[in-house]
Protein backbone atom coordinates (compact mmCIF):
# COMPACT_ATOMS: atom_id res chain seq x y z
CA UNK A 1 0.00 0.00 0.00
CA UNK A 2 1.40 3.41 -1.00
CA UNK A 3 2.51 5.79 1.74
CA UNK A 4 0.31 8.82 2.34
CA UNK A 5 1.63 12.02 0.82
CA UNK A 6 2.41 14.59 3.50
CA UNK A 7 2.89 18.35 3.43
CA UNK A 8 6.31 19.68 2.44
CA UNK A 9 8.59 20.25 5.42
CA UNK A 10 8.14 23.78 6.72
CA UNK A 11 4.78 24.26 4.98
CA UNK A 12 1.85 23.65 7.27
CA UNK A 13 -1.93 23.34 7.22
CA UNK A 14 -4.27 25.59 9.19
CA UNK A 15 -7.09 23.32 10.30
CA UNK A 16 -10.78 24.25 10.78
CA UNK A 17 -10.50 24.50 14.57
CA UNK A 18 -7.65 27.02 14.11
CA UNK A 19 -9.12 29.23 11.39
CA UNK A 20 -11.64 31.12 13.59
CA UNK A 21 -8.76 32.71 15.55
CA UNK A 22 -7.00 33.54 12.29
CA UNK A 23 -10.16 35.13 10.89
CA UNK A 24 -10.86 37.15 14.02
CA UNK A 25 -7.26 38.41 14.08
CA UNK A 26 -7.34 39.25 10.37
CA UNK A 27 -10.55 41.22 10.87
CA UNK A 28 -8.91 43.21 13.67
CA UNK A 29 -5.94 43.97 11.40
CA UNK A 30 -8.25 45.30 8.69
CA UNK A 31 -10.19 47.45 11.14
CA UNK A 32 -7.08 49.00 12.71
CA UNK A 33 -5.41 49.70 9.36
CA UNK A 34 -8.65 51.11 7.99
CA UNK A 35 -8.93 53.46 10.94
CA UNK A 36 -5.64 55.04 9.85
CA UNK A 37 -6.67 55.33 6.20
CA UNK A 38 -4.53 52.50 4.77
CA UNK A 39 -5.69 50.74 1.58
CA UNK A 40 -5.13 47.11 0.60
CA UNK A 41 -2.96 46.21 -2.41
CA UNK A 42 -2.83 42.63 -3.73
CA UNK A 43 0.44 41.45 -5.22
CA UNK A 44 1.75 38.41 -7.17
CA UNK A 45 3.42 35.59 -5.28
CA UNK A 46 6.03 35.15 -8.05
CA UNK A 47 8.37 37.95 -9.18
CA UNK A 48 11.47 38.20 -11.35
CA UNK A 49 14.52 37.10 -9.38
CA UNK A 50 16.33 40.32 -10.30
CA UNK A 51 13.84 42.32 -8.23
CA UNK A 52 15.05 40.71 -5.02
CA UNK A 53 18.72 40.69 -5.95
CA UNK A 54 18.56 44.41 -6.63
CA UNK A 55 16.51 45.31 -3.55
CA UNK A 56 17.50 42.86 -0.83
CA UNK A 57 21.17 42.61 -1.85
CA UNK A 58 22.99 39.72 -3.50
CA UNK A 59 25.19 39.01 -0.47
CA UNK A 60 22.36 38.67 2.07
CA UNK A 61 21.36 35.31 3.55
CA UNK A 62 17.95 35.56 1.88
CA UNK A 63 19.33 35.82 -1.67
CA UNK A 64 22.30 33.51 -1.13
CA UNK A 65 20.57 30.72 0.81
CA UNK A 66 16.83 31.08 1.31
CA UNK A 67 15.02 32.01 -1.91
CA UNK A 68 12.91 29.54 -3.86
CA UNK A 69 14.17 30.34 -7.38
CA UNK A 70 13.46 28.48 -10.62
CA UNK A 71 13.51 28.92 -14.39
CA UNK A 72 10.19 28.98 -16.20
CA UNK A 73 9.65 27.52 -19.67
CA UNK A 74 10.91 30.72 -21.29
CA UNK A 75 14.19 30.53 -19.40
CA UNK A 76 13.34 33.49 -17.15
CA UNK A 77 14.56 33.29 -13.55
CA UNK A 78 11.57 33.62 -11.19
CA UNK A 79 11.35 33.58 -7.41
CA UNK A 80 8.63 32.93 -4.86
CA UNK A 81 8.54 36.18 -2.91
CA UNK A 82 10.65 36.02 0.29
CA UNK A 83 9.29 39.40 1.50
CA UNK A 84 6.74 41.96 0.36
CA UNK A 85 8.35 45.42 0.27
CA UNK A 86 10.18 44.95 -3.04
CA UNK A 87 7.08 43.65 -4.82
CA UNK A 88 4.86 46.41 -3.41
CA UNK A 89 7.31 49.09 -4.53
CA UNK A 90 7.66 47.42 -7.95
CA UNK A 91 3.88 47.56 -8.37
CA UNK A 92 3.72 51.24 -7.35
CA UNK A 93 6.50 52.19 -9.78
CA UNK A 94 5.02 50.11 -12.60
CA UNK A 95 1.58 51.70 -12.24
CA UNK A 96 2.77 55.26 -11.65
CA UNK A 97 1.52 55.53 -8.08
CA UNK A 98 4.56 57.39 -6.75
CA UNK A 99 4.59 60.43 -9.06
CA UNK A 100 3.99 63.41 -6.75
CA UNK A 101 1.68 61.28 -4.62
CA UNK A 102 1.52 59.82 -1.13
CA UNK A 103 0.17 56.35 -0.45
CA UNK A 104 -0.57 54.29 2.66
CA UNK A 105 -0.84 50.61 1.68
CA UNK A 106 -1.06 47.16 3.22
CA UNK A 107 -0.88 43.64 1.83
CA UNK A 108 -1.33 40.16 3.25
CA UNK A 109 -0.38 36.70 2.08
CA UNK A 110 2.21 33.91 1.87
CA UNK A 111 5.97 34.46 1.67
CA UNK A 112 8.63 31.80 1.12
CA UNK A 113 12.09 31.24 2.59
CA UNK A 114 14.07 28.00 2.64
CA UNK A 115 15.31 28.09 6.23
CA UNK A 116 15.27 25.69 9.16
CA UNK A 117 11.66 25.31 10.32
CA UNK A 118 10.98 25.92 14.02
CA UNK A 119 8.12 27.12 16.20
CA UNK A 120 6.63 30.26 14.66
CA UNK A 121 8.97 30.14 11.66
CA UNK A 122 8.06 28.24 8.51
CA UNK A 123 9.20 27.99 4.89
CA UNK A 124 5.79 29.18 3.76
CA UNK A 125 4.53 31.81 6.20
CA UNK A 126 1.75 34.37 6.15
CA UNK A 127 2.85 37.97 6.49
CA UNK A 128 1.15 41.32 6.95
CA UNK A 129 3.06 44.17 5.32
CA UNK A 130 2.37 47.90 5.68
CA UNK A 131 4.08 50.53 3.50
CA UNK A 132 3.86 54.33 3.27
CA UNK A 133 5.30 56.33 0.35
CA UNK A 134 6.04 59.96 -0.40
CA UNK A 135 6.43 61.26 3.18
CA UNK A 136 9.86 62.35 4.39
CA UNK A 137 9.07 63.55 7.90
CA UNK A 138 9.32 61.60 11.15
CA UNK A 139 5.56 61.84 11.68
CA UNK A 140 4.87 58.92 9.35
CA UNK A 141 7.55 56.88 11.13
CA UNK A 142 5.73 57.55 14.41
CA UNK A 143 2.36 56.70 12.85
CA UNK A 144 3.48 53.18 11.94
CA UNK A 145 4.55 52.61 15.53
CA UNK A 146 1.19 53.96 16.77
CA UNK A 147 -0.65 51.56 14.46
CA UNK A 148 1.08 48.58 16.04
CA UNK A 149 0.58 49.94 19.56
CA UNK A 150 -3.16 50.16 18.86
CA UNK A 151 -3.22 46.69 17.32
CA UNK A 152 -1.54 45.11 20.35
CA UNK A 153 -4.11 46.77 22.60
CA UNK A 154 -7.01 45.56 20.45
CA UNK A 155 -5.64 42.02 20.56
CA UNK A 156 -5.12 42.16 24.32
CA UNK A 157 -1.36 41.51 24.21
CA UNK A 158 0.12 44.99 24.72
CA UNK A 159 1.77 43.80 27.94
CA UNK A 160 3.40 40.92 26.01
CA UNK A 161 5.46 43.07 23.62
CA UNK A 162 8.00 45.87 23.92
CA UNK A 163 9.32 48.37 21.40
CA UNK A 164 12.97 48.74 20.41
CA UNK A 165 14.18 51.68 18.30
CA UNK A 166 17.36 52.69 16.50
CA UNK A 167 18.53 54.89 13.64
CA UNK A 168 20.84 53.66 10.89
CA UNK A 169 21.38 57.18 9.59
CA UNK A 170 21.97 57.96 5.92
CA UNK A 171 24.01 55.77 3.58
CA UNK A 172 26.97 58.16 3.75
CA UNK A 173 26.90 58.16 7.54
CA UNK A 174 26.62 54.39 7.60
CA UNK A 175 29.57 53.95 5.22
CA UNK A 176 31.81 55.89 7.60
CA UNK A 177 30.57 53.84 10.51
CA UNK A 178 30.97 50.62 8.52
CA UNK A 179 34.68 51.26 7.99
CA UNK A 180 35.16 51.95 11.72
CA UNK A 181 33.24 48.79 12.59
CA UNK A 182 35.35 46.66 10.25
CA UNK A 183 38.52 48.10 11.79
CA UNK A 184 37.25 47.19 15.24
CA UNK A 185 36.23 43.63 14.40
CA UNK A 186 39.49 43.00 12.52
CA UNK A 187 41.22 43.58 15.85
CA UNK A 188 39.10 40.81 17.42
CA UNK A 189 38.98 38.16 14.68
CA UNK A 190 39.62 35.36 17.17
CA UNK A 191 36.30 36.19 18.89
CA UNK A 192 34.17 36.05 15.72
CA UNK A 193 32.30 32.93 14.69
CA UNK A 194 32.28 31.60 11.15
CA UNK A 195 29.10 33.42 10.18
CA UNK A 196 30.42 36.74 11.47
CA UNK A 197 33.73 36.31 9.63
CA UNK A 198 31.76 35.95 6.42
CA UNK A 199 29.59 38.97 7.23
CA UNK A 200 32.69 41.05 7.97
CA UNK A 201 33.34 41.11 4.23
CA UNK A 202 29.73 41.47 3.10
CA UNK A 203 27.51 43.15 5.71
CA UNK A 204 29.42 43.87 8.95
CA UNK A 205 26.46 45.64 10.60
CA UNK A 206 24.69 42.28 10.76
CA UNK A 207 27.37 41.06 13.17
CA UNK A 208 25.77 43.37 15.75
CA UNK A 209 22.59 41.29 15.48
CA UNK A 210 24.31 37.98 16.26
CA UNK A 211 22.50 35.54 18.53
CA UNK A 212 25.75 33.82 19.53
CA UNK A 213 26.21 34.36 23.31
CA UNK A 214 29.95 33.76 22.98
CA UNK A 215 30.22 37.01 21.01
CA UNK A 216 28.32 39.14 23.50
CA UNK A 217 31.35 40.99 24.88
CA UNK A 218 32.90 41.81 21.53
CA UNK A 219 29.57 43.15 20.24
CA UNK A 220 28.81 45.18 23.38
CA UNK A 221 32.16 46.96 23.11
CA UNK A 222 31.87 47.71 19.38
CA UNK A 223 31.53 51.35 18.23
CA UNK A 224 27.96 52.68 18.24
CA UNK A 225 26.35 54.00 15.07
CA UNK A 226 24.66 56.90 16.89
CA UNK A 227 28.09 58.52 17.35
CA UNK A 228 28.43 58.80 13.56
CA UNK A 229 25.01 60.31 12.77
CA UNK A 230 24.67 63.86 11.49
CA UNK A 231 22.36 66.57 12.82
CA UNK A 232 19.48 65.84 10.42
CA UNK A 233 19.41 62.11 11.23
CA UNK A 234 19.55 62.79 14.97
CA UNK A 235 16.74 65.37 14.77
CA UNK A 236 14.60 62.98 12.74
CA UNK A 237 15.07 60.31 15.40
CA UNK A 238 14.45 62.74 18.26
CA UNK A 239 11.16 63.85 16.72
CA UNK A 240 9.91 60.25 16.76
CA UNK A 241 10.84 59.65 20.38
CA UNK A 242 9.19 62.95 21.34
CA UNK A 243 5.88 61.75 19.88
CA UNK A 244 6.17 58.46 21.76
CA UNK A 245 7.07 60.25 25.00
CA UNK A 246 4.07 62.59 24.65
CA UNK A 247 1.71 59.64 24.13
CA UNK A 248 3.19 57.57 26.94
CA UNK A 249 4.45 54.76 24.71
CA UNK A 250 7.39 52.98 26.29
CA UNK A 251 10.41 52.10 24.15
CA UNK A 252 14.06 51.14 24.41
CA UNK A 253 16.78 52.63 22.23
CA UNK A 254 18.77 49.60 21.07
CA UNK A 255 21.92 50.85 19.34
CA UNK A 256 22.68 47.27 18.21
CA UNK A 257 19.39 46.95 16.35
CA UNK A 258 19.96 46.55 12.61
CA UNK A 259 17.81 45.06 9.88
CA UNK A 260 18.76 42.07 7.76
CA UNK A 261 18.06 43.78 4.45
CA UNK A 262 20.40 46.26 2.75
CA UNK A 263 17.82 48.90 1.87
CA UNK A 264 17.05 50.31 5.33
CA UNK A 265 18.16 53.79 6.46
CA UNK A 266 17.34 56.12 9.36
CA UNK A 267 14.52 54.71 11.52
CA UNK A 268 14.42 51.00 12.30
CA UNK A 269 12.23 49.34 14.94
CA UNK A 270 11.18 45.99 16.30
CA UNK A 271 8.39 44.82 18.57
CA UNK A 272 9.77 41.93 20.62
CA UNK A 273 8.44 39.45 23.17
CA UNK A 274 9.89 37.09 25.75
CA UNK A 275 6.98 34.66 25.38
CA UNK A 276 8.21 32.75 22.30
CA UNK A 277 11.70 31.65 23.26
CA UNK A 278 14.46 32.56 20.83
CA UNK A 279 11.94 33.78 18.24
CA UNK A 280 11.44 37.09 20.03
CA UNK A 281 10.71 39.48 17.15
CA UNK A 282 7.00 39.73 16.34
CA UNK A 283 7.01 42.80 14.06
CA UNK A 284 9.85 44.76 12.45
CA UNK A 285 10.37 47.56 9.98
CA UNK A 286 11.93 50.87 9.15
CA UNK A 287 12.63 53.54 6.56
CA UNK A 288 14.04 52.71 3.11
CA UNK A 289 14.22 55.98 1.12
CA UNK A 290 17.00 54.81 -1.23
CA UNK A 291 15.22 51.63 -2.36
CA UNK A 292 12.98 53.58 -4.74
CA UNK A 293 16.02 54.72 -6.73
CA UNK A 294 17.54 51.22 -6.61
CA UNK A 295 14.45 49.91 -8.40
CA UNK A 296 14.50 52.61 -11.08
CA UNK A 297 12.31 55.32 -9.57
CA UNK A 298 13.08 58.94 -8.81
CA UNK A 299 14.28 60.14 -5.41
CA UNK A 300 11.50 59.32 -2.97
CA UNK A 301 10.58 58.25 0.53
CA UNK A 302 9.35 54.94 1.87
CA UNK A 303 8.83 53.28 5.22
CA UNK A 304 7.07 50.12 6.32
CA UNK A 305 6.89 47.11 8.59
CA UNK A 306 6.10 43.42 8.33
CA UNK A 307 4.66 40.93 10.79
CA UNK A 308 4.57 37.15 10.57
CA UNK A 309 1.09 35.89 11.38
CA UNK A 310 2.18 32.48 12.67
CA UNK A 311 4.33 34.14 15.29
CA UNK A 312 1.51 36.54 16.21
CA UNK A 313 -0.95 33.65 16.58
CA UNK A 314 1.55 31.76 18.74
CA UNK A 315 1.74 34.84 20.97
CA UNK A 316 -2.04 35.15 21.15
CA UNK A 317 -2.24 31.52 22.30
CA UNK A 318 -0.13 32.41 25.35
CA UNK A 319 -2.86 34.73 26.61
CA UNK A 320 -4.72 32.47 29.01
CA UNK A 321 -7.81 34.63 29.23
CA UNK A 322 -8.24 35.00 25.47
CA UNK A 323 -11.74 34.25 24.22
CA UNK A 324 -12.17 31.09 22.18
CA UNK A 325 -13.56 32.05 18.79
CA UNK A 326 -16.22 29.77 17.35
CA UNK A 327 -17.22 29.55 13.72
CA UNK A 328 -20.83 28.68 14.74
CA UNK A 329 -23.38 30.68 16.75
CA UNK A 330 -26.21 28.15 16.66
CA UNK A 331 -26.63 24.48 15.77
CA UNK A 332 -30.02 23.20 14.58
CA UNK A 333 -31.08 19.83 15.98
CA UNK A 334 -33.94 18.28 14.01
CA UNK A 335 -35.77 14.98 14.05
CA UNK A 336 -38.92 13.69 12.40
CA UNK A 337 -39.97 13.63 8.76
CA UNK A 338 -42.02 16.82 8.87
CA UNK A 339 -39.43 18.64 10.99
CA UNK A 340 -36.61 17.80 8.63
CA UNK A 341 -38.43 19.61 5.82
CA UNK A 342 -39.60 22.52 7.97
CA UNK A 343 -36.18 22.97 9.57
CA UNK A 344 -34.49 23.78 6.26
CA UNK A 345 -37.16 26.41 5.50
CA UNK A 346 -36.80 27.91 8.98
CA UNK A 347 -33.00 27.87 8.75
CA UNK A 348 -33.16 29.91 5.53
CA UNK A 349 -35.60 32.31 7.21
CA UNK A 350 -33.12 32.78 10.08
CA UNK A 351 -30.28 33.51 7.64
CA UNK A 352 -32.49 36.01 5.79
CA UNK A 353 -33.56 37.81 8.96
CA UNK A 354 -30.19 37.67 10.75
CA UNK A 355 -27.39 37.95 8.15
CA UNK A 356 -24.70 37.88 10.88
CA UNK A 357 -25.95 34.54 12.24
CA UNK A 358 -23.56 31.60 11.79
CA UNK A 359 -25.96 28.66 11.74
CA UNK A 360 -25.10 25.02 11.20
CA UNK A 361 -27.94 22.56 10.50
CA UNK A 362 -27.50 18.91 11.46
CA UNK A 363 -27.24 16.73 8.36
CA UNK A 364 -26.95 12.96 8.06
CA UNK A 365 -29.59 12.08 10.67
CA UNK A 366 -28.82 10.74 14.14
CA UNK A 367 -30.54 10.56 17.49
CA UNK A 368 -31.19 13.63 19.65
CA UNK A 369 -28.26 12.56 21.86
CA UNK A 370 -25.79 12.27 19.00
CA UNK A 371 -27.00 15.55 17.50
CA UNK A 372 -26.49 17.38 20.81
CA UNK A 373 -22.94 15.98 20.95
CA UNK A 374 -22.33 17.49 17.51
CA UNK A 375 -23.90 20.76 18.63
CA UNK A 376 -21.60 20.93 21.64
CA UNK A 377 -18.52 20.03 19.57
CA UNK A 378 -19.36 22.75 17.03
CA UNK A 379 -18.70 25.43 19.66
CA UNK A 380 -22.17 26.90 19.19
CA UNK A 381 -23.75 28.99 21.93
CA UNK A 382 -27.29 27.79 21.23
CA UNK A 383 -28.97 24.63 20.00
CA UNK A 384 -32.15 25.30 18.02
CA UNK A 385 -34.47 22.29 18.44
CA UNK A 386 -37.09 21.39 15.90
CA UNK A 387 -39.05 18.14 16.03
CA UNK A 388 -42.45 17.16 14.65
CA UNK A 389 -44.12 18.23 17.93
CA UNK A 390 -42.53 21.71 17.75
CA UNK A 391 -43.65 22.04 14.14
CA UNK A 392 -47.25 21.17 15.04
CA UNK A 393 -47.22 23.93 17.69
CA UNK A 394 -45.40 26.45 15.50
CA UNK A 395 -42.57 26.58 18.05
CA UNK A 396 -38.85 25.94 18.33
CA UNK A 397 -36.75 25.09 21.37
CA UNK A 398 -33.62 27.04 22.23
CA UNK A 399 -31.15 25.29 24.52
CA UNK A 400 -28.20 27.16 26.06
CA UNK A 401 -25.05 25.12 25.43
CA UNK A 402 -22.59 27.28 27.37
CA UNK A 403 -24.73 28.51 30.29
CA UNK A 404 -26.82 26.83 32.98
CA UNK A 405 -30.13 28.34 31.83
CA UNK A 406 -33.48 26.66 31.31
CA UNK A 407 -34.43 25.79 27.74
CA UNK A 408 -36.75 28.28 26.03
CA UNK A 409 -39.75 27.24 23.96
CA UNK A 410 -40.68 30.10 21.66
CA UNK A 411 -42.74 30.78 18.59
CA UNK A 412 -40.65 30.91 15.43
CA UNK A 413 -41.00 34.70 15.27
CA UNK A 414 -40.05 35.08 18.94
CA UNK A 415 -37.03 32.83 18.34
CA UNK A 416 -35.94 35.10 15.48
CA UNK A 417 -36.26 38.17 17.70
CA UNK A 418 -34.37 36.46 20.54
CA UNK A 419 -31.41 35.60 18.30
CA UNK A 420 -31.47 39.05 16.69
CA UNK A 421 -31.16 40.63 20.14
CA UNK A 422 -28.38 38.28 21.23
CA UNK A 423 -26.31 38.80 18.08
CA UNK A 424 -26.83 42.53 17.74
Amino acid sequence: MANNIQAIRGMHDVLPDQTPLWQATEQTLREVLGSYGYSEIRLPIVEKTELFKRSIGEVTDIVEKEMYTFEDRNGDSLTLRPEGTAGCLRACLEHGLLHNQTHRLWYYGPMYRHERPQKGRYRQFIQLGVEAYGMAGPDIDAELILIMDRLWKRLGIRNKVSLQLNSLGTIDERLVYRSRLVEYFEQHLEQLDEDSLRRLKTNPLRILDTKNPAMRDVVVNAPELMAYLGTESLEHFKAITTVLDNLGIDYTINTRLVRGLDYYSKTVFEWVTTELGSQGTVCAGGRYDTLIEQLGGKVGHGIGFAMGMERLLALLETVTDSVTVSSVDAYMVRTGQIAEQESLRFAETLRNEIPALKLQVNCGGGSFKSQFKKADKSGATYAIILGDDEVSRGEVGIKFLRDEQAQLNLSQQAAIEFLQEKLS
